[in-house]
């Protein structure tokens, strides 16, 4: 597919290393390019007021126990590095401090991203371009100045990227999505745009094919009923499955744009056309 897509893992895993080889399973089984994971570290990336309020979850009772307890250290990402590479696909994760960043340099993935949280995040962000590895940086939640500031980080470090239009509601209405964004963005700092959804369904995701995304972004799940915030917005296997079937089957109809009439068409007006005068008139 000349559309690169992306199987987000997220925390969808839970915590779960197996969940996570199930997740990456089913993005190679519906023809994804690739997976892509979150990092952060927790102490950094939330305050010590944030951690401490109440919240209910199968780690704890605290917002910090179920933020480390959907945490993968080392360890775990040694294993997603190593099953990855023997699977065949790509990997990668989106930062959201600078600590992690430096962290997922050990493992040399092909791409980097910037969440849509983090594109403010300056200091981050320069880290992220140093690298010099195609960046896809999705703009959530933020305005045209923002994404200006953004692009003039890579730009200034000759760092490729891309941009992913997006809105950050979990699980957004179709009503929000504004798809015409992608081809607005792609005019206006002329540069590719892809997709990365959040609603129910798959209908939008399509249109934002047709509208010329040059990648799409879905979360993927086992289960959409399972525990944790993504779930409700992600897509389950069989459901990636038909998704990317249904993009190969759009970018195959698109065609080139060029009004031609191919060989089985001309096979077809032999029989059916009975006069043609139109141009000898």
């Amino acid at each position: 597919m000349s559309v690169f897509v992306i199987a987000e893992i997220g925390i969808n895993h839970n915590g779960d290393i197996n969940i996570a080889k199930k997740l990456i399973d089913g993005a190679l089984f519906a023809g994804c390019n690739a997976v892509k994971l979150q990092k952060r570290t927790v102490e950094k990336v939330y305050t010590k007021k944030e951690l401490e309020k109440p919240r209910e979850s199968p780690w704890g009772a605290t917002n910090r126990a179920q933020k480390l307890g959907l945490e993968f250290g080392e360890k775990e990402y040694d294993e997603i590095n190593k099953y990855c590479k023997e699977r065949g696909i790509e990997w990668f994760a989106s930062a959201w401090d600078i600590d992690s960043q430096m962290f997922l340099r050990k493992y040399n993935c092909k791409y980097n991203k910037v969440a849509s949280a983090m594109l403010t995040h300056k200091a981050l962000l320069e880290r992220i371009a140093e690298e010099k590895k195609y960046t896809f940086i999705s703009t959530g939640m933020s305005t045209l100045e923002e994404i200006e500031k953004a692009i003039d980080i890579f730009k200034k470090a000759e760092c490729p990227f891309e941009l992913m239009h997006c809105n950050s509601s979990y699980p957004v209405e179709d009503s929000d999505l504004n798809l015409r964004t992608i081809e607005f963005l792609r005019e206006h700092f002329q540069c590719k745009v892809g997709y990365s959804g959040h609603e129910v369904g798959l209908i939008p995701t399509c249109a934002a094919v047709t509208l010329g995304a040059s990648s799409i972004e879905r979360h993927i799940t086992l289960n959409r009923s399972m525990y944790g915030s993504d779930q409700s917005a992600s897509v389950e296997v069989m459901g990636f499955y038909r998704l990317t079937k249904y993009i190969e089957a759009i970018l195959a109809a698109l065609g080139t744009g060029e009004k031609t009439i191919d060989e089985k068409e001309q096979q077809v007006k032999k029989k059916l056309r009975r006069v043609e005068t139109l141009l000898t008139q």
